[in-house]
């Protein structure tokens, strides 16, 4: 008994160390997650790519207001897209709560004069009610829990992922309507982008009876801020946007 005590144990090393690995990979996840598990303001930009060609580069914004937040966007033109004279834009101030985010208010056009593509629109959460004008349209809804705008579904997305959530479905303002749009996770996928390689999970968003799809590649370790952004017509690609920068705090 007395030699098998000062033998070496050489099974339990072996163990021991694999047991001290594992624990030092979980803790570096955990810490991964940890600072993902956080919406956080940043500025992005892209090449918005229309049926193969670069017409403009996009400029997308978060920023923390106080107890709110301002989500922005702007187009740039250029190549063929100078040929256009639209420069569009959009703004929704939000707020995030324990029931998810919720927008105040929507702002958008298309750097024109013309009215045609231009929304103003506020939500009354207190009262429940949805007024405004969106694109010539009269706005007067009723305000139900979840509906989104085409710029806050952007962060009540982020929102929900963040939380460990796949949100099943959004509903978005469509002039004086509301319509349904079903999101899927389709998968992994690692994106060049030019600051390397990026690993992204991929979520699908369509609504029913349309043949356009919308997919989103979502970067965990970066807030799941959209690395590319692809809507197809059939198999035909109308559009994407691809990254060009990121900064966030």
């Amino acid at each position: 008994m007395q030699q098998r005590a000062t033998d070496p144990p050489r099974l339990k090393r072996p163990a021991l160390c694999s047991r001290l690995i594992l624990t030092a990979v979980l803790s570096v996840l955990m810490v991964s997650v940890t600072a993902a598990d956080e919406l956080k303001p940043f500025e992005a930009s892209y090449a918005w790519i229309w049926h193969g060609m670069d017409v403009a580069v996009s400029t997308l914004k978060l920023e923390k207001t106080g107890e709110t937040w301002t989500y922005s966007s702007k187009s740039e033109p250029r190549g063929v897209g100078k040929v256009f004279s639209e420069r569009p834009i959009q703004r929704s101030v939000l707020r995030v709560t324990d029931a998810g985010t919720q927008p105040l208010s929507y702002q958008a056009s298309d750097g024109t004069s013309s009215t045609r593509r231009a929304v103003d629109v506020k939500y009354d959460w207190e009262q429940g009610r949805l007024t405004g004008v969106y694109e010539d349209t009269p706005v007067d809804l009723p305000l139900t829990p979840g509906v989104q705008d085409d710029a806050s579904v952007q962060v009540a997305l982020m929102v929900e992922l963040l939380r460990g959530h796949t949100p099943e479905h959004f509903s978005l303002l469509n002039k004086n309507a509301v319509r349904e749009y079903r999101y899927v996770r389709e998968g992994e996928a690692t994106v060049q982008t030019p600051f390397g390689k990026i690993a992204t999970v991929i979520y699908r968003s369509e609504r029913q009876g349309s043949p356009r799809v919308t997919r989103f590649w979502c970067a965990p370790w970066r807030g799941y801020v959209p690395m590319r952004v692809e809507q197809k017509r059939g198999d035909d690609i109308e559009w994407s946007m691809e990254i060009r920068s990121l900064t966030r705090e």
